[in-house]
């Protein structure tokens, strides 16, 4: 049995997703969700589900950054080698754009885990067959103008079924993550046409009720203006006639095509990332009941080692079923300090090599690292920046920032070089550092080597964020804004602390934090180690044991796709 034929005759789900981050050497994911879609890959190998995974091939990555002396970030191309991780099938399979036959190759990535493995289809459109200007439509994630971005959904929601079909797979349940394959149940939608003796109110041609059967939807945007959208007009010359204009415009919008939209009329279960992002994606599509899943982060991937070696002391069965870590809290202080000295002489060596500049292992750090777009307000800490370097004369502290911005996100740009223009001013006061070109690896040691996760974004654009998750499972409380999946994690003092209140308006929380930095967290680290410890403990079992990406698969089993989940031995 060759390496494919073990997976085709027992997979019945496949998962969409335009980015999964599989490992650090494989560049095809630009942030959050990337990684989420990468840790429900690697729980679905742990927990052995009947999975398929589907993505572009992105062989340019997404983007190196490199920051030069005044903070501006310069992009380049982050190339990889494809065959070093994959190898070709032979099945490929043709999508048209613009008129002309576009040649899709699919590569098998395997993710092998200890409880079974998982096959990733990487979606590669750089093959001879295809015209030159149609080569790199899948090399770089997110790049290009509208329609090299319409030309990428097309590769990845009719190009990856049409693959899944020619290689063989018998599909049960469309898992889309985010509306970039919604082109995907379009193209179920053709294969099911009304029998002519159908009668039908809306004189709707496709028979909907099967492809809503078959199709999941989880959106990540919380705000209206952050959907995708294309205008009917490039639709038209990228896509052609597909389906009837009056149809699509009837399932996507009448004045662009909307993924979103079009995804919420062709899936049968919606769901938000967090339970207020279900609240307010319900408010945004009042006549569609709209369900929530929280988001987790895969255990053993983001714990390091040596708060692994912990937990296995206490709680063997941990990687499998993480719920074991609520017993975590009976571990004494030295264990905490102890595990956490290592993880943060990790990262601060990293910094060191990767920037030059040392920072003081015995002074709190504070890390601060995602998408650098305004929205995320990174740089909220820097606000009043007289007030922090006061705060600092009495409560020394140290803070890290990571974070790339798209190319095409000015704001995002602009907010480094005022973070680093904010370092230069606060030199010999408040350390203050960027490190760059963040991704994987970078996340890992800073999740597990700051003392404390900052998260500050404007509510309620926060879907549901993962970092303070990952950052719980080392025992590193979080600073955040009730918004995203604080909500539901933020226990005050116990787990960590609040911004401000719910209804606090926006421009009160960079006050709020320092209030609470200067009040509460400051002298608990500095005058009440025990107390610290307490609150890393209860980081640990309240959250590390909850937010999990088993429990989210794990649910997304029992609730997403039940009903037409179809088991087949291996």
């Amino acid at each position: 049995m060759g390496p494919l034929e073990r997976f085709v005759g027992s997979a019945s789900i496949a998962y969409f997703s335009m980015e999964i981050a599989l490992d650090p050497a494989i560049p095809t994911y630009s942030g959050g969700l990337g990684i989420l879609a990468g840790d429900a890959a690697r729980s679905a190998a742990d927990l052995d589900l009947p999975m398929v995974f589907v993505t572009l091939a992105c062989r340019q990555g997404y983007l190196h950054q490199e920051i030069d002396a005044r903070g501006v970030q310069h992009d380049h191309p982050e190339p990889w080698d494809l065959s070093a991780v994959a190898r070709p099938l032979s099945a490929m399979v043709a999508v048209f754009i613009e008129g002309r036959a576009v040649w899709i190759r699919p590569w098998l990535h395997v993710l092998k885990r200890a409880g079974g493995a998982i096959p990733v289809l990487l979606l590669d459109t750089h093959l001879t067959e295809n015209d030159r200007r149609d080569r790199d439509v899948a090399d770089r994630l997110y790049g290009g103008n509208e329609a090299h971005r319409l030309a990428q959904e097309i590769v990845l929601g009719i190009g990856g079924e049409k693959v899944l079909r020619a290689l063989g797979f018998s599909i049960a349940t469309y898992h889309l993550n985010e509306g970039h394959g919604a082109l995907l149940p379009l193209a179920l939608l053709r294969q099911h046409p009304r029998p002519p003796s159908h009668v039908s109110t809306d004189m709707f041609p496709y028979d909907r009720e099967r492809v809503l059967e078959r199709c999941v939807f989880t959106t990540h945007t919380p705000v209206e203006a952050g959907h995708d959208r294309f205008g009917y007009e490039l639709v038209g010359r990228i896509l052609g006639r597909y389906i009837d204009l009056p149809m699509l415009q009837q399932l996507a919008g009448a004045g662009s095509l909307n993924m979103t939209q079009l995804a919420v009329n062709l899936c049968g279960y919606i769901n938000g990332v967090a339970e207020r992002h279900g609240e307010t994606t319900q408010k945004l599509f009042p006549g569609y009941v709209i369900r929530s899943i929280t988001n987790g982060v895969h255990p053993e991937t983001w714990v390091h080692p040596a708060f692994a070696r912990l937990y296995d002391r206490i709680c063997p069965r941990w990687r499998h079923e993480p719920e074991f870590l609520a017993y975590a809290d009976i571990l004494p202080p030295t264990d905490w300090f102890a595990a956490h000295e290592a993880a943060k002489s990790d990262l601060l060596a990293a910094i060191q090599r990767a920037t030059g500049q040392a920072l003081d292992p015995s002074v709190l750090i504070v890390g601060c690292a995602r998408r650098m777009t305004a929205y995320k307000r990174a740089d909220l800490i820097l606000e009043n920046l007289p007030r922090l370097m006061e705060l600092a004369g009495e409560y020394p502290i140290q803070i890290v920032f990571a974070g790339k911005a798209h190319p095409r996100d000015g704001d995002g740009k602009r907010m480094i070089a005022r973070i680093a223009d904010a370092a230069r001013r606060a030199t010999g006061r408040v350390p203050i550092v960027f490190l760059p070109d963040y991704g994987f690896a970078q996340a890992r040691m800073l999740v597990a080597g700051a003392d404390l996760w900052l998260n500050t974004p404007l509510p309620p654009m926060e879907a549901s964020g993962t970092s303070g998750m990952k950052a719980a499972l080392n025992g590193v409380p979080s600073l955040s804004v009730l918004d995203g999946w604080w909500i539901e994690g933020c226990m005050e003092g116990v787990t960590g602390w609040a911004i401000g209140t719910p209804d606090m308006p926006a421009e009160a929380h960079g006050a709020a934090l320092l209030d609470k930095l200067q009040q509460v967290i400051l002298p608990l680290f500095y005058k009440d180690r025990g107390g610290w410890a307490r609150v890393m403990a209860g980081a640990v079992s309240k959250c590390g044991s909850v937010f999990t990406s088993h429990r989210m698969m794990r649910r997304y089993m029992s609730e997403a796709y039940r009903g037409h989940l179809v088991w087949r031995p291996r």
